[in-house]
């Protein structure tokens, strides 16, 4: 498909230089001949198009994420009913999208805690999106609301949640909450308007799935090995 895009732009840029006087049509037959030859003879002449228009996507979708993350910085880095972690005052906050119901969050999470106490200048901020059952959503809002009637409980309780195999349900959110010794009769309306603010944030930033981190002004996708992720975070210390 890209070759076929590429081929037609060629083509249309050559016509084009003739376009004036207007050739005939034995003539931009010929044209389109000559370029067919010379694009078989040098094929490299795709592939450095090909590269230049990949270029050109990633530098355009980065502005593109630099800009949602402008507009989105206050929900994004400082917003009090988010979960954190880390830092009062850091140099670096990481936004991390994940979901409880999520196996390669499960294996995510873990990290998070170990990147804080490797990295003081470095502060974590939850996000939940929700995406694979009621359960996600009901365990998504009791958290929220764990962190704004008890910070100090939230990280037992989030702990606990990631900690199960497989899909929660009302039993082992109970569970998780009699481990943690947390009390959360109804997750309050704040918790709703989080995850309702959460799930459009991410739509604009185009994450499809969990875990989803930003780190700086880098969107990471999905679960990487912790060498990788610290990795990522060092460089990204480096740049502030």
């Amino acid at each position: 498909m890209k070759y076929t895009l590429l081929f037609t732009l060629l083509m249309t840029a050559s016509l084009q230089a003739f376009a004036a006087p207007a050739l005939t049509p034995a003539q931009e037959a010929r044209v389109q001949e000559l370029v067919q030859e010379t694009l078989l003879k040098h094929p490299e002449i795709l592939a450095a198009a090909a590269e230049k228009l990949d270029q050109q996507s990633a530098e355009a979708s980065q502005q593109q994420l630099k800009s949602v993350i402008a507009q989105n910085s206050d929900f994004l880095y400082r917003d009090p009913n988010s979960p954190r972690i880390g830092a009062a005052k850091p140099r670096l906050t990481l936004v991390v999208f994940t979901d409880y119901n999520c196996p390669y969050c499960k294996k995510f999470d873990p990290y998070l805690e170990k990147i804080v106490a490797k990295y003081p200048d470095v502060a974590v901020v939850f996000k939940f999106l929700p995406y694979r059952s009621e359960s996600s959503v009901t365990s998504a809002r009791d958290a929220l609301t764990v962190w704004r009637a008890h910070p100090e409980q939230f990280m037992k309780f989030n702990d606990l949640l990631m900690a199960k195999k497989g899909y929660h349900d009302d039993a082992s959110i109970a569970q998780a909450k009699q481990k943690a010794g947390v009390v959360v009769d109804e997750p309050d309306s704040v918790s709703f308007e989080t995850v309702k603010k959460s799930l459009a944030l991410a739509q604009q930033l185009g994450i499809q799935g969990t875990p989803a981190t930003l780190i700086g002004d880098e969107m990471l996708s999905g679960w990487v090995p912790y060498e990788q992720f610290d990795a990522m975070v060092s460089d990204a210390l480096k740049k502030q």
